[in-house]
């Protein structure tokens, strides 16, 4: 039988890539090993506890007097400071009918991602449940890790230290109502949302939001993931409908070196009163190599088109055209503890980086974390 369809999901605390069965509301499981050392064997908790916390310290040559990075970056975003990235404190639920997440969270990931929701869910990084309809049929609803994209605000799951630009300017996290099925190969799922990246609906908004997603990994060495959205993330009284699409492949070349890709495409209708569509698109490329058991390294490119403003609005007339590249290099002493090191460089079309009191067309930074998970 193949390896059970795998996904780098938005909330694992495992290591990155990790070979592990998932399921809906992107919650790992791991297959049940009965072992029989005799009559006193023992029955594995359906209730489990796990915690992370991501500390680090980021220099932007920039140097905001903020101390507050590019508007557009959630993660890591502090120019100066030692700070907590992602405090998480996690407790999960899993029988075989019934399942469930609760996670809270602190740091300026927080802060900075759930700006627009209410105080008391700014902490909230889950809370979902579900029950198994039937034969790999699960429904689950709540709080739970978007559906697009392939990195999460758990920078230890990650294959870069920072997350890229198509990371930062989709949802992290989603709210609503989640039917999947699974196979050993296949992952297909339909979401009803309360809209892009919303704990609470827009005022004056009733517009149903829509999700998909769907997942191909034929072996352990190849994984294929498109997932979508269709909604209006406005008032209804100047309805703005979007579309987006997600696509992104995951090579394991060899057991050291892996190769991820991912293209972003979204359109979005101009304002009332005028015809057409606005639109946006985001290419992303990573390669990491295992150099050791304990190090590794990973470079990345991207490059962030939005012309229009639909997502990242600048006021200029080309709107927001970035590329960056970025090295990091990544010490695992232990199985629970991660050192990482990036270096990373933006440039852009138009001078929307401060460098200063003047305005400059790139931006260079360097940060450096450690993460802990158990």
């Amino acid at each position: 039988m193949n390896d059970p369809v795998v996904l780098p999901a938005r909330n694992r605390l495992n290591k990155y890539y990790k070979d592990e069965k998932i399921s809906a509301g992107s919650r790992v499981v791991v297959r049940n090993k009965h072992t029989c050392p005799g009559r006193n064997s023992i029955k594995k908790t359906p209730l489990t506890f796990s915690a992370y916390a991501e500390v680090y310290y980021s220099y932007d040559f920039g140097e905001p007097g903020n101390h507050t990075k590019p508007s557009f970056l959630y993660n890591h975003n502090k120019h100066n400071e030692l700070n907590l990235n992602l405090g998480l404190l996690k407790a999960a639920y899993s029988t075989d009918r019934v399942r469930a997440n609760l996670g809270l969270m602190a740091g300026t990931y927080a802060t900075a991602n759930l700006a627009a929701e209410t105080d008391v869910m700014r902490h909230v990084y889950e809370a979902n449940v579900g029950y198994r309809l039937g034969h790999n049929l699960w429904l689950d609803a709540g709080i739970m890790p978007s559906h697009i994209g392939f990195e999460s605000a758990v920078g230890k799951d990650c294959p870069t230290l920072t997350r890229s630009l198509s990371a930062e300017n989709t949802p992290y996290y989603e709210t609503g109502a989640k039917i999947t099925w699974n196979n050993d190969q296949w992952t297909v799922a339909a979401m009803y949302l309360n809209g892009w990246q919303r704990i609470r609906r827009p005022d004056g908004n009733q517009t149903p939001a829509l999700g998909t997603q769907v997942a191909y990994k034929p072996n352990s060495a190849i994984l294929v993931n498109w997932s979508t959205f269709i909604g209006n993330d406005k008032a209804d009284s100047v309805k703005q409908m979007r579309y987006f699409s997600d696509l992104y492949g995951v090579l394991n070349v060899t057991e050291k070196f892996t190769l991820t890709a991912g293209f972003d495409y979204g359109m979005e209708q101009k304002s009332e009163g005028l015809s057409g569509m606005n639109k946006w698109y985001s290419i992303t490329g990573i390669a990491r190599i295992a150099l050791t058991e304990k190090l590794a390294m990973a470079a990345r490119g991207e490059y962030y088109h939005d012309e229009n403003g639909v997502i990242v609005a600048t006021g200029l007339p080309d709107g927001f055209r970035v590329g960056g590249y970025s090295l990091n290099l990544d010490l695992n002493p232990v199985s629970a503890v991660m050192f990482r090191l990036e270096g990373k460089v933006f440039n852009s079309r138009n001078e929307i980086f401060t460098k200063g009191a003047e305005l400059d067309k790139h931006n260079l930074s360097i940060t450096a974390m450690m993460a802990v998970a158990f």
